[in-house]
């Protein structure tokens, strides 16, 4: 360990490359965000009053606090070469967020202004949550198979980000499939875009430029954005509270959406941050998970409703050669961009099918993830976990009228959406389990299965005692079944022990 003083550069131009990567990254959910919210029916002032200027709080701050341990971790072992971890809205989390509380609450109470206090006392929760796992994330982690929670994830990805998004992709070809393409091309290809800009800023700009060109965007568009600009102060708000009071009332049901997408955050975070300690930067997991928890709290203190993470693009910065400069010029600039209304008018100005295809990378890249991060033999386990959130997207796409709509497709959609991550990760773990010839660990998922269906967290509209008793007597069943795996497993290894043994004994006679 190095006691001398290391001189850590605050910005070198090598930042700057890494600045617009976690810059356009950020700036695709606040548009997201904001034009979806908008279409939802929520006022500006809300979205742009609140919303907005609270993500940006929680961005702000934990750039801040990464730069900060960057440097402190450059001190402690005399480096220059130390790469600030990247932090942002949680991608998968936000549309997690947006279509299964913001859109929820919103149908249940018709009132958009009661609805966001719901969705940032969720955030509120979701932090405080994250908070309180920073000290036993390790073991959470190794309680659930990576393939499961990966598979859920998937699912998200697939449906909500990568699909919601190619939608918006192909709602204007002429626009969307160029940008998409221009991000393949550079992305994937590995191709470098004129002038070195980011492929994916560069989409965006010739997306943006082929719109206002071939007609697609109103110049109106400009001058509407432009209004947006303005001055909207970071203002604490009681909204979180005012919303709790509802979470754990009528819309109680919510939480067994917020439970498991925060473990999820939780441990994605876990996971980002050991990829950049095989990198070569070693942060401590429970710091960062507590920063992130922190985060989010603050951000719903100021209006915002999404919870934040730490993003595998750090690796990508730490290629870069980055060092702190890059997350303390994001927090400055998000923190402006707020304040001023500049996110506001991009909303207006940026169609939303220039900036979509960013997202749809984001999305499949996440999907090839959870199939490349796990050994092949458990690829069912992956795909099985993937599926009850095509089922969640087809339910709550259709709002209040799903069960009409849906019935005479299946009668299982509605249940199987229900609760999807609680579902895609009680049955990938069950899978895992049963490749491993792990019955009895099977079970015990199963169990688990049972339990969540009786008090109404999986495959129910509401929490209640006995809310899907078919369920709940279906996973018990399975579980009886796996039992009797269990011991047919160890009788047949017992036997081949045996068989083993005297085999060679009569070898040896």
């Amino acid at each position: 360990m190095s006691t001398k003083t290391v001189n850590y550069p605050w910005y070198k131009k090598e930042d700057t490359d890494a600045f617009f990567a976690l810059f356009q990254n950020n700036l695709a959910n606040f548009v997201i965000i904001a034009v979806t919210m908008l279409g939802l029916g929520f006022p500006a002032s809300i979205v742009f009053g609140k919303v907005i200027p609270g993500a940006a709080v929680a961005v702000m701050v934990g750039n801040l606090y990464y730069a900060y341990m960057a440097n402190r971790l450059a001190q402690k072992e005399g480096r220059t070469d130390v790469t600030a971890l990247s932090y942002g809205i949680s991608t998968p989390v936000m549309f997690v967020f947006l279509f299964g509380v913001l859109v929820p609450a919103k149908t249940l109470t018709g009132d958009p202004e009661l609805a966001w206090k719901i969705a940032v006392g969720a955030a509120f929760l979701s932090g405080l949550v994250e908070t309180l796992v920073s000290f036993t994330g390790n073991w959470v982690r190794n309680q659930l198979p990576r393939a499961a929670m990966l598979g859920a994830l998937a699912g998200v990805a697939l449906t909500f980000i990568a699909g919601e998004m190619l939608f918006n992709t192909f709602s204007i070809p002429v626009v969307g499939l160029v940008a998409l393409v221009i991000i393949i091309v550079g992305v994937v290809g590995k191709m470098s875009m004129p002038f070195n800009i980011p492929s994916s800023l560069f989409a965006v700009i010739i997306g943006t430029t082929l719109a206002f060109t071939l007609g697609y965007q109103s110049p109106e568009k400009i001058s509407e954005g432009l209004a947006n600009i303005g001055f909207y102060p970071l203002l604490p708000t009681l909204a979180a509270f005012d919303g709790m009071t509802y979470l754990f009332g009528t819309l109680i049901g919510l939480l067994a959406i917020i439970l498991p997408i925060t473990l999820y955050n939780a441990i994605e975070t876990m996971n980002n941050v050991d990829a950049m300690a095989a990198a070569g930067d070693s942060y401590d997991v429970r710091e960062c998970q507590a920063v992130d928890g922190v985060g989010t709290m603050l951000g719903a203190v100021f209006g915002g409703l999404f919870p934040t993470t730490v993003y595998i693009a750090t690796v990508g910065s730490k290629w870069m050669g980055a060092g702190r400069g890059y997350s303390i010029l994001n927090a400055i600039v998000f923190g402006v961009a707020a304040v001023t209304g500049v996110i506001a008018a991009m909303a207006a100005i940026i169609p939303l099918a220039a900036v979509a295809p960013i997202l749809v990378f984001v999305g499949i890249s996440m999907v090839a993830t959870a199939f490349q991060s796990n050994d092949k033999k458990y690829f069912p386990a992956v795909a099985i976990a993937m599926l009850p959130y095509f089922a969640n997207y087809v339910m709550t796409r259709f709002n209040n009228a799903a069960g009409e709509v849906v019935a005479g497709i299946s009668e299982g959609i509605v249940p199987l959406g229900q609760g999807a991550m609680f579902t895609a990760i009680v049955l990938g773990s069950i899978t895992v389990y049963v490749i491993d010839q792990q019955f009895r660990k099977a079970a015990v998922f199963s169990l688990v299965g049972a339990l969540l269906s009786f008090v109404g967290f999986m495959h129910a509209p509401k929490l209640a005692f006995n809310a899907s008793p078919e369920f709940a007597i279906g996973y018990m069943l399975v579980s009886v079944f796996l039992v009797y795996c269990a011991y047919q497993h160890a009788s047949s290894t017992v036997k081949a022990e045996k068989a083993v043994i005297v085999k060679q004994q009569h070898i040896a006679s």
